[in-house]
C-alpha cells in the first residue's frame, strides 16, 4: 500500500507540474496569419519609417507609422475593456550623437502595458522595431518599406497583444514598438532607462527583429528553424572589483554560460519544444549576430535579461538595400519576400513564452549549492510567495539545455542523492499552483 501511495504521488507530481496547459494551444491557434499579413502591408505602405523621416504626414514616414501603431493598441485595449495602458515614451537626441544622427530627433516608442493581477510591477516585454532604412543609413527620404526588417517584428508584437489581451495573467506584459534601432539602438536605450527609473522588475525582454524570411542567401529554405541569441553573462557588473570577483568565482564554480539572458533563452527553447515540437529553436551563444546589434542589448546593458528571436537564414539582398534590380537579383526589403506562415509561428513562440512567464510565480532570488567532496549535491533557496513547489534542474556541463529535474514541495532545501556536484550544473525554478514555472536560477551562493 505504501508503495502504491508513493507511486501515485509521483505520478500526480509529473502530471500536475509538467507545465502543459490547453490554454497555450489555444493561444497558438489564435495567432492570425491574415492579421500579420495585413499589418506588415500597412507598415510597408508608409513608404519609409526611417527614424529621421517625416513626422507630419498622415500617410508617409515614421510619424504616421507610430500613430497607426498606437491606434492599433488602443483598439485592442477597447476590445478588452481598456486592459492596456497605451502611451508614447520618448527621448530627445541631439544632432551629432553619432554619425547616423544628422539632425535633432525625438525618438518615440509606442508602449502598451497589460497589468498583471498579482505581480503588477513584474514585466515580460515583447518588442519589435518601428524604423527601417535603405543602403545609406542616413538616407531618410527614399522608399524603405522594411517589410521583414522589421515590420514583421512590429506586427508580431501587435498580434501578440490582440491574442494575449483576451486573458488575465499574474505578471504584467509589455508590447512595444521601439524606434531608432537602425540609428544606434536609441529606442531600447530610452525604454530601458525608463524601466530602470520606474523600478520595473523585468522578467525578460523578447526582442523580435526579422521573423519573416525562410529563404536564405546561403540557399537554404527552412520554415521551422529560428535563432535565439543570448549573451552568456550580464555586463552590468559596473565596478572593476565586482567584475573581477565574479570572474574569479565563475572560474571555480561555473556559470560562464548561465547568466539571466541565457536562462531566458533556455526557457523559450523549452516552452517551444513543449508546445510546438515541430519547431527547431536554435540557441546561439552570442549577444547577437557577429559584430552586429539589436534592441535587446540596451536592456542587457542595464542588467536586464534579454534575448533576440529571429529567422535562422537571412537574405542580405533584402536587408538595408536600396530597391533595385542588379544582375537579375531584386534587391530591397519588400512585402513579397515575407513568409507569413513562418511569421505566424514565431509570433506564437513569443506569445506562449510570454503567457507562460506571465502566469508563473517569481523566481528564487537566492540559490545556494553545496556538496564539495561528497556523493550528493545539496541545494537551498529562499521561499517564494505564490509558489506551490520548486523544480530542481541539472544538466551535463556541456549540455545547452536543462535535461533533468526533480519537483519538490513544502521545502526550501533538498539533497540530490548520488548526483555528484562536480559532474553537472544545477538550478532552481519556482512552480505555481497552476503548474507554470519561473525561469531557472543558477546558484549564486556556496554552502560549505
Amino acid at each position: 500500500m505504501k508503495y502504491l501511495f508513493t507511486l501515485f504521488a509521483l505520478l500526480y507530481s509529473i502530471v500536475s507540474f509538467s507545465q502543459t496547459d490547453l490554454k497555450i494551444y489555444d493561444i497558438i491557434d489564435a495567432v492570425s496569419e491574415e492579421r500579420l499579413k495585413n499589418d506588415v502591408q500597412t507598415l510597408a505602405n508608409f513608404g519609409t519609417r526611417h527614424t529621421l523621416s517625416d513626422t507630419v504626414s498622415e500617410t508617409r514616414g515614421i510619424g504616421a507609422a507610430r500613430r497607426w501603431i498606437k491606434s492599433e493598441f488602443e483598439t485592442i485595449s477597447k476590445n478588452c475593456d481598456n486592459c492596456l495602458n497605451v502611451f508614447y515614451q520618448s527621448n530627445f537626441i541631439k544632432k551629432g550623437a553619432n554619425k547616423r544622427i544628422v539632425k535633432d530627433v525625438n525618438i518615440v516608442n509606442v508602449v502598451a502595458i497589460q497589468k498583471g493581477t498579482t505581480y503588477p510591477n513584474r514585466y515580460i516585454i515583447m518588442s519589435g522595431d518601428i524604423d527601417s532604412r535603405v543602403s545609406d543609413p542616413n538616407n531618410y527620404t527614399s522608399d524603405s518599406p522594411g517589410a521583414n526588417d522589421n515590420a514583421t517584428g512590429m506586427a508580431g508584437a501587435i498580434e501578440a497583444a490582440r491574442v494575449l489581451s483576451k486573458y488575465k495573467f499574474e505578471n504584467s506584459i509589455v508590447y512595444v514598438g521601439l524606434s531608432g534601432e537602425e540609428q544606434g539602438l536609441f529606442g531600447g536605450q530610452g525604454l530601458a532607462k525608463y524601466a530602470k527609473d520606474n523600478n520595473w522588475d523585468i522578467i525578460g525582454v523578447l526582442n523580435n527583429d526579422m521573423i519573416g524570411n525562410i529563404s536564405g542567401v546561403d540557399g537554404v529554405i527552412d520554415n521551422r528553424t529560428f535563432r535565439i541569441f543570448s549573451e552568456a553573462i550580464t555586463t552590468s557588473e559596473t565596478d572593476f572589483e565586482t567584475l573581477a570577483n565574479q570572474n574569479r568565482l565563475r572560474r571555480f564554480y561555473g556559470g560562464e554560460v548561465d547568466g539571466i539572458s541565457r536562462q531566458l533563452a533556455r526557457y523559450t527553447y523549452k516552452t517551444t519544444k513543449t508546445y510546438m515540437p515541430e519547431m527547431n529553436p536554435m540557441m546561439v551563444y552570442r549577444l547577437d549576430r557577429f559584430g552586429r546589434g539589436g534592441h535587446h542589448r540596451p536592456f542587457n546593458d542595464m542588467g536586464f535579461a534579454g534575448i533576440r528571436i529571429m529567422e535562422a537564414h537571412e537574405n542580405y539582398t533584402q536587408q538595408h538595400q536600396d530597391i533595385r534590380t542588379e544582375n537579375g537579383i531584386n534587391y530591397g526589403d519588400t512585402f513579397e519576400h515575407v513568409n507569413f506562415p513562418y511569421c505566424k509561428k514565431l509570433t506564437a513562440v513569443n506569445a506562449i513564452t510570454m503567457a507562460s512567464l506571465a502566469a508563473a510565480p517569481p523566481e528564487p532570488k537566492e540559490v545556494s549549492i553545496g556538496g564539495i567532496v561528497e556523493a550528493s549535491a545539496k541545494l537551498k533557496w529562499n521561499k517564494v510567495a505564490g509558489a506551490k513547489g520548486y523544480k530542481i534542474y541539472w544538466r551535463d556541463t556541456t549540455s545547452p539545455t536543462w535535461d533533468h529535474s526533480r519537483y519538490v514541495e513544502d521545502t526550501t532545501a533538498f539533497t540530490l542523492e548520488g548526483i555528484v556536484i562536480d559532474n553537472f550544473f544545477f538550478g532552481v525554478a519556482s512552480v505555481g499552483e497552476n503548474g507554470y514555472e519561473s525561469v531557472v536560477v543558477f546558484p549564486n551562493k556556496i554552502m560549505r
